[in-house]
């Protein structure tokens, strides 16, 4: 286990780039950790207030459409397709070219988008009636249902220019604006839960105006950052821009490629609206999931990939190869351990963050099997992430979109089998394993593009990951096997207790790394200790 995990004379600036990524990786893991705490603080209001009811349900279903789109249009295809083009034009032309992308980018995005909501609006009826077949039998909340996919419509507009502007700002590796941006969605959903519901006749209409208000606002504070590096667009409708006609063929296949995860989430809203309470505990199982998912995965995969798209720009197949396997062996260091303490947790994270007000005991069991189910497949959502980025920094949108096909195929055939033994959590454990079918063939298919991968240096990492995961273990089930946890303890005495067994288990995970010498706590503790010596100056 003590072998080295970078092989020795590897040129000085790849090194440069790995810790650059890091760098980067690391600042939109801050931004995303403060998101994710205020997102917890978020859900925990919404799980008060709303608990796992009707409304709750009916509020989680017309989010998903919106959010679907959102991966569609803006986070997921779009960005990116964008960013490799956009980074080939900063690095092989003009800065006023690059502009004049930029600008038809947005014109076309802002034309487009514009008309999605308009349709998307009239057809809300429609289009909710598909996504939750189950809701036929309660006319009022089907009503319901539609009213907030309505109200929230716009939201796309906001998301998909917040996007666009992250892509600009990402491919000069500004990454603080964009990662700090969605800060403003929690704040104004909080706002619109606790200060505007209750002045309405219909309170989840209020954290709907709250999502809307929140995407603008994400938009607009990446503004000033845009403007302050020059990167600014305006207004240039020229559909026939070649670098734009290029986004658009990347986009084709992409569409369904980078969004399977959201298209298989999809796919388990449909069928969880069938079962009382279902999209509740699969959103709130979700964002537990997404969590670790969001602080490392999302933020080291949106560093990497600009990283990657110029190594293959550059034809430099060699780097591209290190930085991918670097990109893994991080991944596998921050989601496995991840995997195994939320899997060993649910319960009491779920009990303690989410089981006030309106949300029962019986939607803690729920919620913590969804958690389960979704954990499993933790290290596929992650992984399947830094792979897909490498695609397409190659270009290659289309191999991704037939996995993806294939993938989606198996989740609606798990689903089917999974739900009637498990309910809602079925689909859950389906998604996971949809996963697992992306993450392998993507990982063959990539192998063989690259003529190989670091798998050595991987396997030696993911090998000192398992043994550090030990300590994890101990300490996680003796803190879940607890009976405190079933009794009305207080809730600073369970917090303790979480608290205790989560810093052991960190302690204990470092400790075993800083025995076999790993390289990726020396990168994670070389960039603690620069950031904590300029906070020393």
């Amino acid at each position: 286990m003590s072998e080295p995990t970078v092989p020795t004379g590897v040129p000085s600036n790849l090194q440069d780039e790995n810790k650059s990524v890091i760098k980067s990786a690391g600042i939109i893991g801050v931004a995303t950790f403060s998101s994710r705490i205020l997102g917890f603080a978020r859900d925990m209001v919404l799980a008060r207030l709303f608990g796992a009811t009707p409304a709750a349900d009916a509020f989680f279903i017309a989010f998903r459409i919106p959010s679907l789109l959102r991966e569609l249009f803006a986070e997921g295809s779009m960005s990116s397709a964008f960013i490799p083009v956009y980074t080939e034009y900063r690095t092989t032309r003009s800065k006023v070219e690059a502009w004049e992308l930029a600008s038809a980018v947005f014109t076309t995005l802002l034309t487009i988008v514009t008309l999605v909501t308009m349709v998307g609006v009239l057809a809300a009826p429609w289009l909710v009636q598909l996504l939750a077949p189950g809701f036929q039998e309660n006319p009022d909340k089907l009503a319901l249902t539609t009213l907030l996919a309505r109200v929230m419509f716009p939201y796309l507009l906001f998301i998909s220019l917040a996007a666009l502007a992250m892509g600009i700002l990402n491919s000069v590796r500004a990454f603080a604006a964009p990662a700090f941006s969605p800060l403003f969605l929690n704040v104004f959903i909080i706002v619109g839960a606790v200060w505007l519901a209750p002045h309405l006749q219909e309170p989840i209409i209020g954290v709907a105006i709250g999502v809307v208000a929140g995407g603008a606002a994400q938009f607009a504070m990446q503004l000033p950052s845009l403007k302050l590096r020059g990167l600014l667009f305006g207004f240039r409708f020229e559909p026939s821009h070649p670098g734009l006609r290029r986004i658009g063929t990347l986009m084709v296949p992409t569409l369904l490629g980078l969004s399977v995860t959201q298209i298989n989430l999809t796919v388990s809203t449909v069928l969880a609206s069938f079962f009382a309470g279902g999209p509740t505990y699969l959103f709130y199982g979700m964002r537990l999931i997404q969590f670790p998912l969001g602080i490392f995965g999302v933020a080291l995969t949106t560093a990497i990939l600009p990283t990657l798209s110029s190594q293959a720009a550059r034809g430099a197949l060699d780097e591209l190869r290190t930085t991918l396997g670097f990109g893994l062996r991080m991944i596998l260091f921050i989601i496995l351990p991840a995997m195994v303490g939320l899997i060993l947790l649910r319960t009491p994270i779920v009990h303690l963050f989410f089981e006030h007000g309106t949300f029962t005991a019986q939607d803690t069991a729920e919620t913590a099997l969804a958690v389960l189910c979704y954990a499993v497949g933790l290290w596929a959502f992650g992984g399947v992430r830094i792979i897909v980025t490498a695609f397409y920094s190659l270009q290659d949108t289309r191999t991704p979109a037939i996995s993806a096909a294939v993938a989606l195929a198996a989740n609606v055939l798990f689903s089917l089998v999974l739900m009637s033994f498990l309910g809602a959590a079925g689909l859950a454990l389906a998604t996971a394993l949809a996963a697992m079918v992306n993450g392998g063939i993507l990982v063959v298919v990539l192998n063989r593009r690259l003529g190989g991968i670091e798998w050595k240096s991987v396997i030696w990492s993911a090998g000192r990951v398992l043994v550090g995961c030990i300590p994890i273990v101990v300490a996680c089930w003796w803190v879940a096997d607890a009976q405190l946890w079933s009794h009305p303890a207080e809730w600073f005495e369970k917090s303790a207790m979480l608290a205790v067994a989560i810093a052991v288990s960190v302690g204990g995970y470092l400790g075993v790394h800083a025995v076999f010498r790993s390289e990726e706590l020396d990168v994670v503790w070389g960039m603690v200790r620069r950031k904590l010596g300029r906070l020393a100056r």
